[in-house]
C-alpha cells in the first residue's frame, strides 16, 4: 500500500508531499489543476519511461519518492529477498530522479537498480488503470491473459510452453533433415571421393619432410660429390690438415714435457686431431655410399607433387589433410544414419504432438469453465453500472484447421476474444467494434471487479475512468470502487460528485500562483472543505446554498457507506 508520496520539480509541481490511507482515496479538482500530472509523477516513480520535459522549468532535476507498506505483500517481500534486499519494519522506500542532462537514478531501499528492475518490483505493488488500459483490453492477447489469470492456468501454461517449444525445435530439426535429402546425397558423393583419394595416398606423418630432404640431395648430387672430394683432399692429402696436426701434436707434447702447464694445450691438440680423423673417416664412408638414381629422383618428385595437390584441396599440411579425411568419415557416418535419425525424430515429434494436444485440451477445458463462471458475473456488474441489457461472452473459437488437423499455438488451441452486446436485441460483437469510451470504462471495471478476487496487488489507481458517464451509472461506479476498496487501496481521479461522495479519503488538487510561478498543491479535505468541493463539482459554485445543501445530502447518504 502506498503510504506517502513526495514530488519535487515535476512539471508544474514544485514541492508536494502527501500521505495516503487504506480504502477509497478520491482526487478531485478543476480541469487543468494537475491531477493527471500527479498520476504521471506516480507512474514515473513506478518505472514508466522518462523524458526531460517532465522536469519543472528552471530546475536541474526532478525527484519522486514513495513509501510503501509491504508487510502483507508476500510477492513484494519475495522479490526483495531474491534481489538481496529486505523491507525495514514492513516498509520499502523507492526513489527516482532525472536530471535535465537526461541522466537518471533509481533506488530501492537505497540500493541502485535498473529501471526495468523498478518496473518489475512495482508490478507487485500497484496497478494503474486508465483510458490506455481500456484500449489494451481490446486486444485479444490481453483478453487471453486476463482469462487465463482468472482461471489460474499459469502453471499449466508454463508446462505446456516447455513441451510446445520442444515440439517446435524437433519439427525444425526434422524439416532440415528431410529437406536436405538431395543436397545430402551430393555431399556424400563428394565426401566419399575425398576419403578415397586421401586414403589411396597412404599418407604418413613426417613423410613430406623426409622426401624433401632426399629430393634436395639427389637433385644436387654432383655438387655434393664435389664438396665431399674436396673436403677429403683437405683432410687427408699430402701436407693436408691431419698430417699437419700430427706434427703439431708432437711439438706441443714435447713442450708440455718441459713445462707441465702446457699439458692442457697438448690435450687440445690431441682432441682436434682425433675429431678431424673421425670426420675424415665418416665423410669417406658417406662418399662411398653415394650413388645417383634418376628413377628415385623422379619417384620422389612425383610423390611430392601428389602431396602438394592434396594439401591444396584439403588443407595446408599433411596433418590437415588427414584431419579432413577423418572429419569426412564422421560426416559420412552421420549421413548414413540419416534415415535412422529421421525415423527417431518422426517418432519423437508424434509423441510430442500427442502430449501438446492433450495439454492444450486440458487448458481449453479450464478456460471454458472459467468463461462460464466469468460471463454472468460481468453481466451482473454491467447491469449495476447502467447497462442492464448488456450481454458479455468470453468466446473461445478454435484455431483454424490446417490440412484437416487441429492447429496448436504457443498458448493452446483457443483464440480468446471478449464479445459484448450493449443493448437488447443487438448481436454479440467484438469488444473493439461496439464499445464507446464510457462503455469501455464500465466493461473494464466490471472485469477488474471480478478479477480482483484473484489479484493480490494491494494498490490500484484509476485515472478518470468515469469519462462519458453520469447520473445513476456514476453512483453505481462509485459503489463498485468502494467494494473493491474494501480489500485494496484505491486512488481514483474523478470529475463526478456522485463518485466523490463515496471517498474514504478525499483530496483536492489545486493550481495556485506563488510569486510569478504556477504550482500544483494537493490538500486532504476535512468535512467542511469537502462539502464545498462537492458543491463545486455539482454546480460549479462552491458557495451557493442550494449546491451546499445538495452536497451535504449526498455525503450524508453515501459517505463511508458500503453496499448503499
Amino acid at each position: 500500500m502506498l503510504e506517502e508520496l513526495t514530488i519535487r520539480d515535476f512539471a508544474i509541481i514544485d514541492r508536494l508531499q502527501v500521505r495516503f490511507e487504506a480504502g477509497l482515496n478520491l482526487l478531485t479538482g478543476e480541469t487543468g489543476a494537475g491531477k493527471s500530472i500527479l498520476i504521471g509523477a506516480l507512474g514515473f516513480l513506478l518505472g514508466s519511461k522518462a523524458e526531460t520535459g517532465m522536469i519543472r522549468s528552471g530546475a536541474e532535476e526532478t525527484l519522486v519518492s514513495g513509501i510503501f507498506d509491504v508487510s502483507n505483500n508476500s510477492s513484494a517481500r519475495q522479490w526483495l529477498e531474491e534481489h538481496g534486499m529486505s523491507a525495514e519494519e514492513g516498509t520499502v522506500i523507492l526513489r527516482r530522479s532525472l536530471k535535465n542532462t537526461g541522466r537518471g537514478a533509481v533506488y530501492i531501499q537505497n540500493t541502485p537498480v535498473l529501471r526495468q528492475d523498478l518496473a518489475e518490483f512495482t508490478a507487485t505493488l500497484v496497478e494503474i488503470h486508465g483510458q490506455r488500459d481500456g484500449i489494451a483490453l481490446l486486444k485479444n492477447e490481453r483478453q487471453r491473459l486476463l482469462l487465463d489469470r482468472y482461471a489460474g492456468l499459469q502453471a499449466e501454461l508454463d508446462a505446456y510452453g516447455l513441451v510446445y517449444n520442444e515440439l517446435c525445435a524437433k519439427r525444425r530439426s526434422l524439416e532440415r533433415l528431410v529437406s536436405g535429402g538431395q543436397a545430402g546425397e551430393r555431399e556424400m558423393e563428394l565426401l566419399q571421393f575425398a576419403v578415397d583419394e586421401i586414403s589411396a595416398a597412404k599418407l604418413q606423418n613426417g613423410e613430406e619432410e623426409r622426401l624433401q630432404e632426399e629430393e634436395r640431395r639427389l637433385s644436387q648430387f654432383e655438387k655434393l660429390g664435389s664438396a665431399l672430394a674436396a673436403s677429403l683432399e683437405l683432410l687427408s692429402g699430402e701436407d693436408a690438415i691431419l698430417s699437419q696436426l700430427r706434427k703439431l701434436r708432437t711439438q706441443v707434447e714435447t713442450a708440455a714435457a718441459v713445462d707441465t702447464a702446457l699439458g692442457e694445450y697438448a690435450r687440445v691438440a690431441d682432441s682436434a686431431y682425433f675429431d678431424l680423423e673421425d670426420c675424415s673417416s665418416a665423410l669417406s664412408a658417406y662418399a662411398d655410399r653415394q650413388s645417383f638414381d634418376p628413377a628415385r629422383l623422379e619417384e620422389i618428385e612425383s610423390r611430392l607433387a601428389l602431396l602438394q595437390k592434396l594439401k591444396r584441396k584439403y588443407g595446408g599440411s599433411i596433418d590437415a589433410v588427414l584431419a579432413y579425411r577423418d572429419e569426412s568419415l564422421q560426416r559420412l557416418s552421420s549421413f548414413q544414419n540419416r534415415d535412422e535419425e529421421i525415423a527417431a525424430l518422426q517418432k519423437s515429434v508424434a509423441a510430442l504432438e500427442k502430449e501438446v494436444h492433450r495439454q492444450a485440451e486440458a487448458i481449453s477445458a479450464g478456460r471454458r469453465k472459467a468463461a462460464a463462471e466469468l460471463e454472468p458475473q460481468v453481466q451482473r456488474i454491467l447491469a449495476d453500472l447502467g447497462m442492464p441489457h448488456a450481454r458479455f461472452k468470453a468466446d473461445l473459437p478454435r484455431k483454424p484447421l490446417e490440412n484437416g488437423n487441429v492447429v496448436v499455438g504457443p498458448y493452446g488451441v483457443d483464440e480468446v476474444q471478449f464479445l459484448i452486446s450493449a443493448n437488447r436485441g443487438e448481436p454479440l460483437r467484438l469488444l473493439s467494434a461496439v464499445a464507446s469510451g464510457g462503455e469501455l470504462s464500465r466493461i473494464m471495471l466490471a472485469i477488474k471487479t471480478v478479477f480482483i478476487v484473484n489479484d493480490d496487488i494491494p494498490s490500484m489507481i484509476f485515472d478518470e475512468i468515469d469519462t462519458g458517464i453520469g447520473g445513476e451509472v456514476a453512483l453505481s461506479l462509485g459503489l463498485h470502487l468502494a467494494e473493491i476498496a474494501k480489500n485494496r487501496q484505491i486512488l481514483c481521479i474523478t470529475h463526478l460528485a456522485s463518485m466523490a461522495v463515496r471517498a474514504d479519503n478525499h483530496y483536492k488538487v489545486e493550481k495556485q500562483i506563488e510569486g510569478e510561478r504556477t504550482v500544483t498543491r494537493l490538500v486532504r479535505l476535512d468535512e467542511a472543505t469537502r462539502v464545498r468541493e462537492i458543491a463545486r463539482m455539482l454546480s460549479g459554485d462552491s458557495s451557493a446554498e442550494t449546491s451546499l445543501n445538495h452536497a451535504r445530502d449526498l455525503l450524508a447518504k453515501y459517505s463511508g457507506r458500503r453496499g448503499s
